[in-house]
Parts: structure tokens; C-alpha cells; sequence
């Protein structure tokens, strides 16, 4: 029975998944089909407005070339127009001469004839008829303006489509997820010289498999890539998934989208519990600061609160301690005495994983660790068998040490500005590193028989977390020859593993 119900059960796992899967392929096929309509739409648009652009540029060519006919016909016209006034004028001055010689024929007086002979001969070597040229200034051919479009005819039949690349193809063997960095490669299944750039769409995901239409963050966008390999870097991997794709453009237009790619960005990320923070310290996400007033506010905000509410029944809102709402999580006692201290709200229950810490410049004291959840409410980091923490005093004398149940190992090495902690939980191992140089600062070699939680104490100062961060390539080179190592960190060890 029990074994039917278990093969039951997996069967109707299979099937939720199967149809998930369905749903958000026909969410992705809905949502093509709605892209399809929407961008041939709007190349239709865009086609009606080149069409009608050629028709412009053609009226405006037309236009012109009908003025440059005109003005040739006009030119021509004036030029014959004024060539057949000047002969008219001529003709009639011509008449005019021959009818006055052939009246001097009939002249009998001998000086009345001879004065009209010399005025004759005067009047014609004078006359414009002599003077005229009589070819044509201009000819009626209009040849020079004509237009053969043969050619353009021609270009116009083999207008067509842009040339569109091709997709590429993201190669996931070539792609690298390492140090909060993610180098994406692809390459093109056909040569194409045309192509001018590329570009990278990324987005992340909880999803794994192919991207989601529904419910999914927006891609951001990476122009003008100029090879077939980019780097993100200094990503925050606070998502398990990101999804890539990435399309081809020549000088005119986009390709179409590769297959997407899923690869895994998968790391810790968590922030501070402030449902169970010492009330002395101010907490928001991944930031404390000590607040020397926080606990006598709080405290005298209850009391009037408890003042106020006194009466036959209790207030069903009064709290035991501190105002700050209950945590979902929280199921442990408030922080007080002088355990200044706040955990994280994500407990570390197998794998190795990374994070980092930076203090105020002028913190007073504070310590970083992890600690298991039973560690008691007066407990301080580093004092109890059920915490490991590194600490640092910077009030009255400046010391660094690592602690463990009570027992303390002095460090000589710099306190770094910023500190990364590493912890592997299967292989029971708890180091710390200067987080720019990634020098070993001190490690614990212990197991973990319980779940643990990043720890921090604060005094007299603030501090920063960085979280969503992946194991650093070169924490994991180090940690394959740390075992190897001796020195001052033995003596503790020794003691934390007993």
C-alpha cells in the first residue's frame, strides 16, 4: 500500500511538472502569436511609409524634371520669338527700300535721280536686312532631355527584404559561471560577413528549463557587442537561474533570437534576523549598527504599552519583549545581556558557501561566525562549543583572534578591510579570508552535527554584509592545500575538533 501511494505519488509529481511545462509553452506559443500580429503590424506600417517616401522622392524628381523642360522650351521659345522680330523688322524695312527704288526708276530729272540713287545706295548698305543672319539661333530638337528608366525600372523590380542574419548559437560547454561573473559564447552556424555586432539579453530566473513568459523579471539588454563571447561580472547571484539569448545584426537590422540558455547562478543569500538581534543593535537586511539607546527605548515603549493596556483582560497585541514584530521564522528567544548579537535568517545545512563582511572604520568590536541555532540568548560568539567566530578589539587595545568555546587564538596577521567567510558544512570547515587579497586569515576544522547560522556580534560601530556571492576560484584553489598547512592555527583546531 505505502509503496503504491509513494509510485502514486511520484507519477502525479511527473505529471504537475509535465503540465507546467505545457502551460508555459502555450504561454510562450500565446505570446508569439500575439508578438507575430503586433510586429507585422507594424512592418506593414513601416512598409506603407518606405513605398510612400520612393513615391515622394519620384514626384519631387518628376517636378523637376518637368522644370528643366519647361525652362528649356521657354528658353528656346525667346530665343526664336526675338530671332523672328528682328526679321519682321528688317523684311518691312526692306519692302519699304525697294518700293522707293523702283519709284526712282521713273524719275526723268538727272540730279533728282542721282540724289535718289546716293540715297538708295546709303539706305541699303545701312540696312539691317544686310546684317541679319538668317540660321536659326537655336533648333527644335529636345533629344538632350530625354530619360531612359530602364535601369531604375530594373532596380525597382529587385527591391525585396533585408538581408537578416541568422540566429546564432549559445554554446552552454563554453560557458563559464564562476566568481559572480558569467561568461556567455556563441557562434554562427553559417558565415555571414555582413554582420556588424551583436546582442545579449540576460534575465534572471527561479525557473529552471526553458524562460517563462509569465511572471518573469524583463531581459536587460547589452548592445554593440563586437565578438562572440561576453562577460557579466560583479553580479549578484540572488536568484538559482539566469536565462540568455542573443541575436545577430548587420548595418540595417536585427536576426532573430537564439535558442535561450538557462545556467545555474545558484548561491547563499540571506539577511539579518532582526526578530531575535539584541535590542541594542539597529538592524535592516544586511546592515547592523549598535544603537545604545535601542534597548532602553524599546524597553520603556513596552512598559507604557503594558501600562496602557492593564485592565481586566490582557491586550491580545502586548509582546514579552522589545516592540519589533515577530519574525516568520522566528522561533528562538531575543538576544540580551551582553550578547550583542544578530544571526543570519538562512540556515547553511550542507554545500559550501560564501559570503563577506565590512566594518565601520570606527567599530569598537565585533565578530563574524557562524553559530547553531540553539545558541542560547546570553551566549556570546566564540564562547560556547556551539560557535566559531574570528573577533576583533579595537577599544582600549587592538587585538584579532579566533574563538571557540571559550578558548581564544591570538591572529598576527593585518585585520583586512573587508572579510570573507567560507563554510564548507559537509567537509566541516570554517575559514576566513581577506576578501581583496583572498590571504587565509585563520580556519576551523570541526563537524557540524547541526544546521547552521552566519553570526555576528557588534559593538560600538555598524556593519555591512555582501551576500548572493559564489565561492571565489580562489578560495577553492586554496582550500585544496589547506589541510596541508601548518602554524599557529593548529593549537585551536586541535582544540575545536576534541
Amino acid at each position: 500500500m505505502d509503496s503504491q501511494k509513494e509510485a502514486l505519488q511520484r507519477i502525479i509529481s511527473t505529471l504537475a511538472n509535465k503540465n507546467d511545462e505545457i502551460q508555459n509553452f502555450i504561454d510562450t506559443l500565446n505570446h508569439t502569436l500575439k508578438g507575430v500580429q503586433e510586429n507585422s503590424s507594424n512592418i506593414l506600417s513601416e512598409l506603407d511609409e518606405e513605398f510612400d517616401s520612393l513615391y515622394s522622392i519620384l514626384d519631387e524628381v518628376k517636378e523637376s524634371m518637368i522644370n528643366c523642360i519647361k525652362q528649356e522650351q521657354a528658353r528656346k521659345s525667346q530665343e526664336l520669338q526675338s530671332q523672328i522680330s528682328q526679321c519682321n523688322n528688317a523684311l518691312e524695312n526692306s519692302e519699304e527700300l525697294l518700293e522707293f527704288a523702283t519709284r526712282s526708276l521713273d524719275i526723268k530729272e538727272p540730279e533728282e535721280f542721282s540724289k535718289a540713287a546716293r540715297q538708295i545706295k546709303d539706305r541699303v548698305t545701312m540696312a539691317s536686312a544686310f546684317r541679319l543672319s538668317l540660321k536659326p539661333k537655336v533648333s527644335d530638337n529636345m533629344t538632350h532631355l530625354m530619360v531612359d528608366f530602364s535601369q531604375e525600372r530594373q532596380m525597382l523590380q529587385t527591391l525585396k527584404f533585408l538581408p537578416v542574419p541568422k540566429a546564432p548559437e549559445i554554446d552552454p560547454v563554453e560557458c563559464l559561471v564562476a566568481d559572480n561573473s558569467v561568461t556567455v559564447a556563441w557562434r554562427m552556424l553559417e558565415e555571414d560577413n555582413k554582420i556588424d555586432h551583436f546582442i545579449l539579453e540576460h534575465r534572471k530566473t527561479n525557473f529552471d528549463g526553458l524562460p517563462r513568459v509569465k511572471d518573469e523579471r524583463c531581459w536587460e539588454i547589452i548592445d554593440n557587442i563586437k565578438g562572440t563571447e561576453y562577460t557579466l561580472s560583479g553580479l549578484k547571484f540572488d536568484s538559482k537561474y539566469m536565462n540568455f539569448r542573443v541575436r545577430a545584426c548587420n548595418k540595417a537590422v536585427a536576426g532573430e533570437y537564439s535558442d535561450p540558455v538557462t545556467l545555474e547562478t545558484k548561491a547563499l543569500n540571506f539577511n539579518l534576523d532582526n526578530s531575535s538581534s539584541h535590542l541594542n543593535l539597529k538592524v535592516e537586511d544586511t546592515c547592523v549598527e549598535w544603537d545604545p539607546t535601542g534597548g532602553k527605548g524599546q524597553e520603556s515603549k513596552m512598559k507604557g504599552k503594558e501600562n496602557k493596556g492593564r485592565s481586566g483582560t490582557p491586550s491580545p497585541k502586548r509582546t514579552s519583549v522589545g516592540s519589533r514584530p515577530p519574525a516568520v521564522r522566528g522561533s528562538r528567544d531575543r538576544f540580551t545581556g551582553e550578547s550583542y548579537t544578530v544571526l543570519g535568517d538562512t540556515a547553511i545545512e550542507s554545500g559550501q558557501h560564501y559570503w563577506e563582511v565590512k566594518a565601520q572604520k570606527d567599530c569598537k568590536s565585533y565578530s563574524v561566525g557562524v553559530a547553531y541555532k540553539t545558541l542560547g540568548k546570553f551566549d556570546q560568539l566564540g564562547k560556547t562549543n556551539t560557535s566559531w567566530c574570528i573577533h576583533v578589539n579595537n577599544w582600549l587595545q587592538n587585538t584579532f583572534a579566533a574563538k571557540h568555546n571559550n578558548k581564544v587564538k591570538a591572529l598576527d596577521v593585518t585585520v583586512p578591510e573587508k572579510i570573507g567567510v567560507f563554510c564548507d558544512f559537509d567537509g566541516g570547515q570554517l575559514s576566513f579570508y581577506d576578501a581583496n587579497s583572498k590571504q587565509l586569515l585563520y580556519s576551523f576544522k570541526t563537524k557540524f552535527t547541526q544546521p547552521v547560522l552566519p553570526g555576528f556580534m557588534v559593538w560600538c560601530g555598524g556593519l555591512s554584509l555582501s551576500t548572493g556571492m559564489q565561492v571565489p576560484s580562489a578560495v577553492r584553489t586554496l582550500q585544496k592545500s589547506e589541510n596541508g598547512m601548518t602554524g599557529s592555527a593548529s593549537s585551536l583546531n586541535n582544540i575545536v575538533t576534541q
